[in-house]
């Protein structure tokens, strides 16, 4: 029964529209990148960038050269958005992605991970079957359907996105509005709207509108009465954040989204009128049905895991930061700090503090200061750089944190050498001191 409703036909005029609307954006995103200076801040101007840990061999290239690479991107989002060469142009452009997202994290956003899964996802869909290059050079592949499972896939995951999204929210300094005010705070000196931004009754609609529309809005998009109302709901909200988070491309992306829920027929009502309307709901199901199924079902199940990763580890993942990439934990909290490195020599016991000027741009430096697995990885660094130079060496950091504007707490063990440390990604770093705030 599962296989007759996942391999079941539809329209694909959703899915078609999608694919020009990613790629797009996928483009967009690539030169944008370039053109606002984001390449150069955190690909060509540091030293070194910091990986995930285990993908330290993944380093930017040299010289400009990722400048080229994103460039390269781009080509490809052009590629994907036209449907030429539509597989090779995706599964190309979700590597060079992937790489580049897991060649760094200071600058860490949530839609990054996201384009990477949805870009991995498309890598598997029929995208290029109709109103695109591929179908015209070739036209045995044109199709008017698609399984229906590619619709799906995507309010899946969707729906585990906003869902913990939406849980998220629940916990002290979102509920009270301290986190909103803070933010909005910083967006005082905005034309027209920025006194308006710091209203207190307008901070509680933006706390618990925050709430409702995650927890909420992929139901109420399935829901047809619902649909319409919701959807303008969804442009209000997603422009507000476009132009007051400035968040990138992913307010676009999410309202392209929108495009699965609707019915076939008004899709291509508004975006394909001379297309004809498929409405046979033939049921085709592929030698690899089995496979396939399997593969997405593990993928799923590691989507709706890999969130609840943090209630495994010990204090709070507001503090600790451990467990909260890869989680949907969006725009929940600020955090300051202050931190300086100290090496002792092993052999003369001489201790000297790093100018860290000399290794880390000024984004760098402010990361630095609030993430433990980046405090990590730069002693583990400033081990290496030692040793080359025949020094053995260990690493003593001072770390004063602040979590929403609140008082600045010690938050690295002053007198654990982070150069002796083994990272254990399964397990509490005990360096991290106790949350005391």
């Amino acid at each position: 029964m599962l296989k007759s409703f996942l391999f079941k036909h539809m329209d694909n005029s959703g899915l078609v529209i999608f694919r020009i609307f990613f790629g797009l954006l996928c483009f967009l995103e690539s030169v944008g990148a370039i053109l606002t200076g984001w390449v150069k801040t955190n690909m060509v101007n540091p030293k070194f960038t910091f990986s995930f840990i285990g993908f330290e061999w993944l380093q930017p290239l040299p010289g400009n050269g990722m400048y080229f690479y994103y460039a390269v991107m781009g080509v490809f989002g052009l590629m994907v958005m036209l449907g030429y060469k539509y597989r090779v142009a995706i599964i190309s452009f979700t590597l060079m992605w992937s790489a580049s997202y897991l060649m760094q994290k200071t600058s860490y956003n949530n839609h990054y991970y996201l384009l990477m899964l949805i870009s991995s996802i498309m890598v598997f869909m029929p995208a290029n079957k109709y109103a695109s290059l591929d179908a015209k050079f070739n036209p045995e592949i044109k199709s008017l359907s698609m399984p229906q499972w590619c619709k799906w896939v995507i309010v899946l995951q969707l729906f585990i996105v906003y869902t913990y999204a939406s849980l998220a929210k629940f916990y002290p300094d979102w509920l009270n509005t301290t986190f909103i005010e803070n933010l909005m705070r910083n967006r005082k000196d905005y034309p027209v709207i920025g006194e308006f931004l710091q209203q207190k009754w307008f901070h509680y609609i933006l706390v618990y509108g925050g709430i409702l529309f995650d927890g909420l809005v992929v139901p109420l998009l399935l829901f047809k009465p619902t649909r319409k109302f919701i959807f303008i709901v969804s442009i209000v909200f997603h422009l507000f954040n476009s132009f007051v988070l400035q968040i990138g491309i992913f307010p676009y992306l999410a309202l392209a989204f929108t495009l699965f829920f609707f019915e076939p027929k008004t899709v291509r009502n508004i975006f394909l009128k001379k297309k004809t309307l498929y409405e046979d709901s033939q049921i085709i199901q592929p030698k690899y049905s089995s496979f396939f199924i399997t593969l997405f079902s593990i993928y799923f199940l590691f989507q709706i895991g890999l969130p609840l990763r943090h209630h495994f580890f010990e204090d709070d993942v507001l503090w600790t930061e451990e467990g909260h990439r890869l989680s949907w934990r969006m725009m929940l909290r600020s955090k300051g700090g202050t931190i300086s490195f100290r090496i002792r020599d092993v052999e003369t016991g001489e201790t000297t503090r790093v100018n860290l000027r000399n290794y880390l741009t000024d984004k760098q430096k402010r990361r630095i200061a609030t993430k433990p697995d980046v405090i990590w990885q730069f002693a583990q660094y400033l081990k290496e750089d030692y040793k080359k130079k025949g020094i053995n060496i260990q690493v003593f950091v001072r770390s004063r944190v602040s979590v929403n504007h609140k008082p600045y707490v010690t938050f690295i063990n002053p007198n654990v050498d982070l150069a002796s440390i083994e990272w254990n990604p399964f397990k509490h770093s005990d360096w991290i001191l106790p949350s005391k705030q």
